[in-house]
């Protein structure tokens, strides 16, 4: 129980200062600027898995935890508790942005920008997770999946990818972290693409790994 707990506060915790990132460059007439938006990402990532990379290996994304069952370094009966409790608190972190700024319309939500196509986006999404799962996997430890010495490399990456694929998805690489303020906002015309293409990015990151390193990849029991 210490591990779903785990998942619950920090994908609340990174889910809450992400969005919330989001949420108040919107209603402030960005104030924070897309670049600080990046930062905040990069920066909640990195510290949630320092907090919590021993207890429960810090996944805080239900396409991580799949591609790691995938990887055999996680157990497939843990995966859907691992994804319950990573929704939940990515739930009750919209819902607390929502409590304290209603005047906002999307808290956080995810969608292809203005002119760029839905199937383009989720192509885009696909790297994007594909390039995020690929150094977690590199960076893994065995059964604690991300070490806290990888939590600088994890996000650095999803600082990066926020960096220069924000403007065009939002950059989500996290079926939890966008599910929640669609919902919440109602905003749901595009959600199938950030439902669908983190899964099959992480796991082709994950063959892969396979491919490229023959021992101490993909072969550990957890």
């Amino acid at each position: 129980m210490k591990r779903y707990i785990g998942e619950l506060i920090g994908t609340f915790s990174m889910v809450f200062c992400g969005c919330g990132a989001m949420t108040v460059n919107e209603i402030t007439g960005g104030s924070i600027s897309h670049v600080g938006v990046a930062i905040t990402w990069g920066l909640i990532v990195m510290a949630m898995i320092y907090a919590f990379g021993e207890i429960s290996g810090a996944h805080f994304n239900p396409a991580v935890t799949v591609a790691f069952a995938f990887a055999k370094k996680f157990q497939w009966k843990d995966v859907p508790a691992y994804i319950s409790f990573q929704v939940i608190g990515a739930f009750l972190a919209i819902i607390l942005l929502w409590v304290l700024f209603p005047e906002s319309s999307s808290f956080g939500h995810t969608y292809p920008a203005e002119g760029f196509a839905p199937y383009k986006a989720f192509i885009l999404e696909l790297l994007l997770t594909f390039f995020l799962m690929l150094v977690i996997i590199n960076v893994s430890t065995g059964s604690k999946e991300i070490g806290t010495m990888a939590a600088i490399a994890v996000g650095a990456i999803i600082l990066l990818e926020a960096m220069f694929a924000g403007p065009m998805t939002k950059a989500s690489m996290n079926p939890a972290r966008s599910i929640a303020p669609a919902i919440i906002s109602g905003n749901l015309q595009h959600l199938w693409l950030y439902l669908t293409a983190p899964f099959i990015g992480a796991t082709l990151a994950v063959i892969s790994c396979k491919l490229v390193k023959d021992e101490n990849c993909c072969d550990e029991d957890c």
